[in-house]
């Protein structure tokens, strides 16, 4: 089932959707999970799992229970229950599968507060109903952040939500600080004619809402397949030694990005194998500090007291070799000894990097004078043989 601004194919499965999938009505917008265990049996004497994974407007997901033992599938429009009235949404997730996402989440299905049920599969009036409402949501959001300014509130509305059956609308906002947004309840009560809802979410739910490009050229992960946020620190730049500019470090939502976190335990493990910087190394010619490492290399850079120009690289191997003799109350006598193996010659080769061409092949091309010249050379020639001879006539 899509919206009316999805495009369909013969078989009437959307091809794509024209809103970039805020829609929330086909799965362009958040990755669905592949269910590799739709083709498995279940074993002799079990029961089907009964929880079903239902997503809503801008990939918000939540777990419900089949207590009607309705047959469903991936992309089915369900009407599920809510605090008050009932909620639409599609089928993401059905089976075993969903019982492993649960567990992950930490979501018991026996939760009567948090896991409710779905009632039926929805009608058609039950969908021209909640494409009406979702119609109404941009016109109201541009209304509802003109008032929010009027009212010199400091915060911004980010998008609204419509319950499935129209009777409640949920308007999500980000703020710094703690708003007061009793009077702004009761203008858009008025305006709308609806029940609100206030729900203050964080920068990084605004971005994986709204969407957008990041920095690498391609969509947010928030908005495509991330769905959890962990907690992004400096340390994770520090540990992959990326430069702390917070222009290049912070994503679009302002805070840290999320990709920051995604091959931190590769360096963590990598740097297992490091000594720490401030670890010196004593030698009979002086004590070494640390300046510098490469940890793709596994090379580091150290250099004497009171000689900070002087560097010298080592591998991991002979710092971990320098810093044991070191325990066991030894010196070693000097760093040249070991970085000598790591001297590159300084010489270097250039190659042609255009392939064959010629840097100067788009060049004005000079012009050859050699046509020129001869020309200029034949014309002498005839000069000569018609000039007569003088002496002949004499004689």
């Amino acid at each position: 089932m899509a919206c009316n601004s999805c495009s369909t194919g013969k078989d009437g499965q959307p091809k794509g959707c024209k809103n970039n999938g805020t829609c929330g009505t086909d799965s362009c917008n958040k990755l669905t999970v592949f269910d590799w265990l739709a083709n498995m049996s279940l074993p002799n004497g079990q029961d089907p799992f009964l929880g079903v994974e239902v997503r809503f407007k801008n990939g918000r997901k939540q777990y419900y229970k089949n207590t009607e033992n309705l047959t469903l599938s991936i992309g089915d429009i369900v009407a599920t229950q809510a605090k008050s009235g009932h909620d639409i949404g599609m089928v993401t997730l059905t089976g075993e599968l969903v019982r492993v996402q649960m567990k992950r989440k930490k979501v018991d299905l026996e939760d009567k507060e948090n896991v409710l049920k779905i009632y039926r599969k929805a009608s058609q009036k039950d969908i021209d109903v909640w494409s009406a409402s979702r119609d109404k949501e941009e016109p109201m959001k541009v209304k509802a952040r003109q008032f929010a300014i009027d009212l010199n509130l400091k915060m911004k509305i980010s998008d609204i939500e419509f319950q499935g059956d129209a009777s409640k609308a949920t308007f999500y906002y980000t703020a710094e600080e703690r708003v007061d947004f009793r009077e702004l309840i009761k203008v858009f009560a008025r305006e709308f004619r609806t029940r609100i809802e206030m729900r203050q979410v964080g920068f990084r739910q605004e971005a994986a809402r709204l969407g957008g490009i990041g920095s690498c050229g391609r969509e947010l992960c928030c908005s495509t397949w991330l769905t959890d946020f962990r907690s992004v620190s400096t340390s994770a730049a520090r540990y992959q030694q990326l430069s702390l500019n917070p222009l290049k470090l912070a994503g679009q939502c302002g805070k840290l990005k999320c990709c920051l976190n995604y091959e931190l335990d590769s360096y963590l493990d990598a740097l297992k194998a490091f000594p720490k910087k401030e670890k010196k190394l004593l030698t009979e010619k002086g004590t070494a500090v640390c300046q510098k490492t490469d940890i793709f290399k596994g090379l580091i850079w150290y250099a004497y007291e009171g000689e900070w120009m002087n560097w010298h690289v080592l591998s991991t191997e002979q710092a971990n070799k320098i810093i044991a003799e070191n325990k066991k109350g030894n010196k070693v006598v000097s760093l040249e000894e070991y970085a000598a193996e790591h001297i590159e010659d300084t010489k270097t080769e250039f190659e042609n990097v255009v392939g064959q061409d010629s840097l100067t092949r788009f060049d004005s091309p000079k012009r050859n004078n050699k046509r020129k010249n001869n020309r200029s050379r034949n014309k002498n020639n005839n000069r000569r043989r018609r000039k007569p001879n003088n002496n002949a006539k004499k004689s």
